[in-house]
């Protein structure tokens, strides 16, 4: 592949995920080749943010770029990917998702467009209950409110350095954070947040498979009480979610 002066950078923070990375990386495989600009304006970057198992040699193997991040914060592993990155519009997916064949040319057609400053395409369930289900539709009302989306996010590589990336202090939501800033920078030339439509990302529900699929009500206590406290920084509640989870 030819790295010089790729359109896309598709960064994937990863620790751990030699089960669910195949998937996404066989559906960024299916959306190169679905792009109308060629598989080379697209690159892939897996950032190894430490593992322990065979993530790095699997990502290798299928061709994408491995950078290894040894600091164990999900936005360090986000920001190492992105110092590696050649591409004018970086993408963020997690690594146990799994991306649209038209995912490229939708974000290309909204950076385009002019009026986004960053944006996402959503996401769907891989199952379905009732606790998921009310979780997503609570969600999505937040989305609605706040205009700020997950699955693949997007935005011009420039406007990513302008606001410093995302924040290596918080332990958690420094999506939040870093969608936020983006909102912020884009309000100053008349931009917004963009949510793609037709393009949704595949979401993982292991979180739900492993805490329940009523959790993420007892995990919004902890995050209004992180609000309100400015503590993005619980590190028993972040090990027990994110960095010690199982994996």
């Amino acid at each position: 592949m030819n790295r010089e002066h790729p359109k896309f950078s598709v960064i994937i923070p990863a620790y751990n995920e030699e089960k669910f990375l195949p998937r996404l990386l066989d559906s960024i495989a299916v959306a190169r080749a679905n792009y109308s600009g060629g598989a080379k304006a697209i690159e892939v970057i897996v950032a190894d943010n430490d593992s322990t198992d065979g993530t790095a040699a699997l990502a290798a193997a299928a061709g994408a770029q491995v950078v290894t991040v040894t600091k164990r914060r999900i936005a360090a592993a986000r920001n190492g990917g992105s110092q590696k990155a050649k591409g004018e519009i970086l993408c963020f997916i997690d690594a146990d998702s799994a991306i649209h064949p038209r995912t490229f040319a939708a974000i290309e057609e909204a950076i385009n467009e002019g009026s986004t400053v960053a944006g996402a395409t959503g996401v769907k369930l891989e199952r379905r209950s009732l606790g998921l289900m009310f979780t997503y539709c609570l969600a999505m009302t937040m989305v609605w409110l706040m205009r700020m989306d997950t699955g693949v996010v997007f935005c011009r590589r420039e406007d990513f350095e302008t606001i410093g990336g995302y924040d290596e202090n918080r332990l958690y939501a420094e999506d939040v954070a870093f969608l936020l800033a983006m909102r912020s920078l884009g309000r100053t030339r008349g931009q917004r947040l963009g949510r793609l439509r037709g393009v949704k990302a595949l979401a993982s529900t292991r979180k739900f498979d492993q805490f329940g699929d009523w959790h993420l009500f007892w995990m919004m206590a902890v995050g209004v009480k992180s609000l309100f406290t400015g503590n993005w920084n619980d590190k028993k509640f972040a090990d027990r979610y994110w960095y010690n989870s199982g994996r």
